[in-house]
């Protein structure tokens, strides 16, 4: 498997050619879409097995939040979002996206991986799996996992469970408070603080509270 992105859409670090995975890939599908409870200026999608109980939540940022429930609420925005210029891209020089693949969990880091096909050569690209998530969105495909994950970290459906997919406007607003939360106790922490908030943000891909840590230290150099 291609490694890790260190952050964006993609890494197109390579292309390889195809190869069929001998390891055994349950289907999901997009259950619900919410803020985290577990972390705080997050968000959580939560997976579900296809024809099955398990659940597999997913801790994501605002902003890729907001980009899958533009999608799912089929929202046409005045101008394209990073993953509709990517479609856009996509579709321009004959690119499918096949499915998305959940491939490895890593010190609570899920990786994902884009199953492409040009013409009848099929490639495999590496991607943040929320990024994966907004273009599956997007190109109506599969969401596939490694039976082994979802053993790990997937959990059974509470049998009163309803889904619930938060709208774009939600979301939106929601990221728009806790950026003015974060901003604001940003500006009270010791410098040391935030130097460690960063690389926790970092860690844990949240490139977007990233940026903001980066844009208090900088007011201060």
């Amino acid at each position: 498997m291609p490694s890790a992105p260190s952050g964006g859409i993609c890494v197109f670090k390579k292309w390889t050619t195809f190869r069929t995975v001998s390891m055994k890939k349950i289907e999901l599908e997009i259950i619900a879409l919410s803020h985290s409870v577990t972390q705080s200026h997050s968000f959580a999608v939560v997976l579900g097995e296809v024809g099955g109980t398990r659940r597999l939540p997913i801790v994501i940022g605002g902003f890729e939040a907001q980009a899958i429930a533009v999608a799912l609420d089929n929202m046409k925005p005045s101008r394209p979002l990073t993953h509709d210029l990517m479609k856009a891209i996509c579709d321009t020089f004959g690119i499918q996206l096949e499915y998305i693949y959940i491939s490895k969990l890593s010190d609570g880091v899920f990786y994902s991986n884009l199953v492409c096909k040009s013409g009848s050569e099929y490639m495999e690209i590496d991607s943040r799996t929320s990024d994966a998530l907004a273009l599956a969105v997007r190109f109506d495909c599969p969401i596939y996992v490694e039976e082994s994950i979802l053993q790990e970290a997937g959990v059974e459906a509470d049998p009163n469970e309803e889904k619930l997919i938060t709208t774009e406007d939600e979301v939106e607003k929601e990221v728009a408070e806790l950026t003015s939360a974060v901003q604001l106790n940003f500006t009270e922490m010791k410098t040391a603080d935030l130097q460690t908030e960063l690389q926790r943000a970092l860690d844990g891909e949240d490139y977007e509270r990233a940026a903001r840590i980066r844009d208090e230290l900088n007011k201060r150099k």
